[in-house]
This record gives structure tokens, sequence and C-alpha cells, in this order.
């Protein structure tokens, strides 16, 4: 009996699919070896853990247990937490509590994992007080458990507290407290935290690495994040160094570093170093490219993506859809527009969006009102990407329409975004009334302090429609120091109404500021060689040599083929 009881233990141990997992419960059965504990546990953990298993048939098999160890509740727990369904885990184990039943070291872990994906936290709390109550508060595992849920649940401050109280910190405790001011936006407090590590004298692993590089890419700390990468070679862990074990996760978060904080150059050769890519890799530096003005370079890597055998997914569709609208390539982008629409890509509201930006940016703003008018869900964004395009594109009518039904129809309420594109809107069509209010409600009803480049639609809207005096009078009492965008629209102004005395005050402005920019000195010299004032011309440009202010070249593209779909 013995021996075929060890049979049956060792064939569990090499078990890798249901079929056979089946084909030795009916073995257990007909030799009564499933009444055995051991056996008995290892064949639920299987069920509901290991890759190839069945978690519903784990509760089958549960179900019909009379009286089930706690390795067989922490196993089905575990199960379920780590499944879409974790709610389950939480029934688990409140069933577990009420059959009389007490929770180990093992049992927390896994229920605070499902706390923390159903946004539990309360009864994360609950799970809380009996982890003190039953003393595992000083166990490491159940303590670093009970910090990701916290951190999971936004609550940093409770967080560090268990931290604190952590009688030895490891390693997994400190990486889980980077992770937690990661996954918070807390970047900088997470790079803090590393160098406390590095104080304590514990020896960070790669997942430590990888944590503490996305902080320095999310807070663009490139000379830390330097720091890192060096720190990584000492270790012995850079992926970029060994030959053998090459570690994907490490090295895409070393390049996505440098992208992010700006090295591309560093960034791409160390990309085209890595053995093997992963979609992640080819996002981080397609969007870097996007983000840092290089939108041909972000476009050219599709089709190598594509070539590598790898689909471009949401992430890499934001970036490419986006390089479009910078470059104006409509072309492109409505190729990429027919690849989504074969998925339900297309359907989806942030997709959604980039392709109105994308199509309001390119000038074609009947295709951005189609692509608006097929979401099914807008946000935000959405409206907000709608009514910057058509302001920024001539069409200031329809914008402030749909702002007004964005308010009417909608419980969203607008941002300092939304509310350029409204006094934009305005500018455009001549409604210095209109901007005025909207201008007010903007700080009375909403509470949205006016940024730099609210009183730039501002001082434009004034200018535009002749109101010179009001126009200077709003720049002189601006809490924000004025920049030449602001200048230029002031100028614009008196360009248009031929007012060579505000123009002569802003010179004097000018001067005395030191602006940089050369549409302002060029606006100046147009004005006064308008007025045939030839001193003044003179003066302007002799202004702009002294400090050296290249003037702006004008340039053009030409989109020469379509993107391969």
């Amino acid at each position: 009996m013995k021996k075929r009881y060890n049979s049956i233990l060792s064939l569990l141990e090499k078990c890798r699919t249901m079929a056979e997992l089946k084909q030795l419960q009916g073995l257990m059965i007909t030799t009564s070896v499933i009444r055995d504990v051991i056996p008995l546990s290892r064949l639920v953990d299987f069920c509901a853990n290991s890759e190839s298993g069945n978690l519903s048939y784990a509760n089958s098999v549960f179900e019909r247990i009379n009286r089930p160890s706690l390795y067989i509740w922490n196993s089905m727990i575990k199960g379920y937490s780590n499944s879409e369904s974790p709610d389950e885990a939480l029934n688990m184990y409140s069933e577990m509590r009420q059959k009389g039943y007490s929770p180990d070291h093992f049992t927390f872990p896994f229920v605070l994992k499902a706390c923390s994906l159903v946004n539990g936290y309360n009864l994360g709390q609950c799970v809380h007080n009996c982890i003190v109550k039953t003393g595992f508060e000083v166990d490491a595992y159940a303590a670093t458990a009970l910090l990701q849920m916290y951190a999971a649940s936004g609550d940093m401050h409770a967080a560090l507290k268990v931290f604190d109280e952590i009688p030895k910190w490891n390693v997994v405790a400190w990486t889980s407290l980077i992770a937690g001011y990661i996954s918070n936006d807390r970047p900088i407090e997470a790079v803090t935290v590393y160098k406390d590590m590095e104080l304590w004298s514990v020896v960070p692993n790669e997942i430590t690495m990888v944590n503490v590089l996305v902080a320095c890419a999310r807070s663009r700390d490139i000379n830390t994040g330097k720091w890192v990468h060096d720190r990584i070679r000492q270790m012995g862990l850079d992926p970029f160094s060994l030959n053998l074990n090459f570690n994907v996760i490490l090295a895409t978060a070393i390049v996505d570093m440098y992208a992010k904080c700006g090295r591309l150059r560093t960034a791409r050769n160390l990309f085209n170093k890595m053995p093997q890519r992963n979609l992640v890799a080819w996002n981080s530096i397609i969007g870097a490219y996007n983000q840092y003005g290089q939108a041909n370079e972000a476009l050219g890597l599709l089709s190598d993506m594509r070539a590598a055998g790898l689909e471009p997914d949401k992430a890499t569709f934001l970036s490419l859809i986006g390089a479009c609208a910078h470059l104006g390539a409509l072309v492109s982008g409505q190729a990429l527009h027919a690849y989504v629409s074969k998925g339900n890509l297309a359907k989806d509201t942030a997709i959604g969006t980039a392709l109105l930006d994308m199509y309001a940016k390119s000038g074609d703003a009947e295709r951005a009102l189609e692509v608006f008018s097929e979401l099914q869900k807008k946000d935000l964004t959405t409206w907000t990407s709608l009514i910057i395009g058509l302001a920024m594109h001539g069409h200031g009518e329809k914008a402030l329409t749909f702002f007004k039904k964005m308010q009417e129809e909608t419980m969203l309420i607008p941002d300092k975004i939304t509310y350029i594109g409204v006094l934009s809107a305005c500018s455009h069509v001549g409604k210095v009334e209109d901007g005025e209010n909207h201008f007010i409600s903007m700080k009375s009803v909403h509470g949205i302090e006016p940024t730099t480049q609210h009183y730039g639609c501002m001082v434009d809207l004034l200018s535009r429609a002749g109101w010179l005096r009001e126009a200077e009078s709003l720049v002189e009492k601006m809490p924000v120091e004025p920049n030449s965008a602001i200048w230029s629209a002031l100028l614009n102004g008196c360009k248009i109404y031929q007012n060579v005395d505000v123009a002569d005050r802003v010179r004097r402005r000018v001067r005395e500021l030191e602006v940089d920019g050369s549409g302002v000195y060029v606006l100046l010299s147009n004005i006064y060689a308008g007025a045939c004032k030839w001193e003044e011309v003179k003066m302007a440009r002799q202004l702009m040599k002294e400090r050296r202010i290249q003037k702006s070249l004008g340039h053009s593209s030409v989109e020469m083929k379509m993107l391969a779909p």
C-alpha cells in the first residue's frame, strides 16, 4: 500500500495535463489514496494553480471534500486570487473563517491580493486586523502582502507604516515599497526609497532595478538613471554585457529609461543590441521618437517591427497615430485607421480620440467629425480634441457649438486644455464678449487658474477684434510674465489695425525683457515698414541682430508614400 501511495505521489509531481490528472484521480479513488490529505491536497493544488489546471474542476473536487485541510483552502484561495474572479477568493476566505479555520501566513497574501484587485480596501483593513490578532504582523511574507494591498489602494501612508513595522527589511519589502510609489505616480519618492535601500546595504535584485528604472523614466531623471545602469553593471546583471540568460524585461527598462529621458541615440543603440525584443521594447522606442518630435523615425519602425514578427497593439497605434498628427501625414494616418478598423481597436475611446486629433491636425475636419460621431464612448479628451481641432482650422462656430453640447448633454467638466480650445475658437470668430465670459467662468465656476496660454488666447482675441488698449491692459495685469507668443498676438493686432503707438510701447517692453523668438522682431519691423518708419525698422532689425536671434524659416513637407498596412 505504501509503495502504491508513494508511486501516486510521484506521478502527481510529474503530472502535466488535466487528462493525466483525471487518470490519476481515478487511480486514487480505486486505491482509496484519495482519502489521504497529502495526495488530495496536491491534486487540488494542480487543478487550481498549475498552468494547465482547471479552476472549475478544482472547485468541483473541493466541494466533495468533507473536511478540507488548511492547505487545500489556501490552494483554492490562491487559485481564485490569480483568476478572472478574484472576488471568489474573498468568498472562499469568508467561508473558511465561518467554518472555524484559522488563516496562516500563506492565506493572507492571496486574500490581500484579491482585495487589491476588487478595490476591497475596507475588507483589506479587516484582514489587517486579523493579521494583528493572529500575530502575523511580524511575518515578512504577510506584512509585504499587506504593504502591497495598501499601495494598490492608493494609501501610501498606511503602506509606509506597515513597512516601518516589519522587523527585518528584505529585498521583497523594499521592492514592494518602491513599486507602490511608482504605481501611485510618485516616482521621485520611489528613487529616494531605493537610495535608502542601498544605504541599508540590502542587495537589490533584477525586479528592484526594473522598478527603479521605471521611476527614473517617469521622473525624467537621467542622472540617477545612468547611476542605476552603472549599478546594474557592477552587480553583473547588465543584459547588454551578458551572452547568456538575456533578461529582456530589464533590458527593455534600461532602453525605456534612456528613451523617456530624451537620450534617443543611446536608447536606439541599446535597442539595436537586444538579441530579442518584446512588444514593450518596440513601443518604448516608437513612443520616445514620437514624444521628442522625431515622428518620421517612429513611423519608420512599424515595418521593422512587423518584419520581426510582432503585431502592433493599442500603445503602438497611439504613438504612430500621434506621429502622423505631428507630421500632418494624412495618407499614413488613413492607412493606420484602416489597419485598426480591421479589429475592434477603432471602437476604443483612446484610439478614436487619437484618430480624431490626427484628422483635425491634418486639416480634415469632416473626417474628424465622422470619427467623433462613430465613437460610442466619448471622454473629456475626445471632446477637447474635437473642439481644439475645429478651432485650429477655422471652424470656430462649430467648436463653440460642440462645447455647449458637451456641457448640456454630458456630465463632463471642462479642464484647462478644453478652455484653450474654447478661447481659441472665440478668437477665430471674433466673439469678444463670449470669450470674456468663458475666461471669467473658467475660474469662477470651475476653479481653473488661467495659464499663460489662456492669457495668450485672450490677448489674441482682443487684438484681432481691434481692442488693443484692452489687450495691452490685460498684458500689464497678468500675474505671470508674458512670453513671446503673447507679445506676438498683441503686435499682430497692431499690424492689422496699423497701431504704431501700441507697437512702440511693446518695443520698449521687449527691449527691457530681452524677449526671445524671431516673430516679435519681424512683426515690429513689418509694422514700422508699413508706417514708413525706416529708422524704427532698422532699430528692430538691429535689436534682433544684437541678440543673435535667427529668423525662423518656413518649411513644408510632402508625403511620398502610404504606410504599408
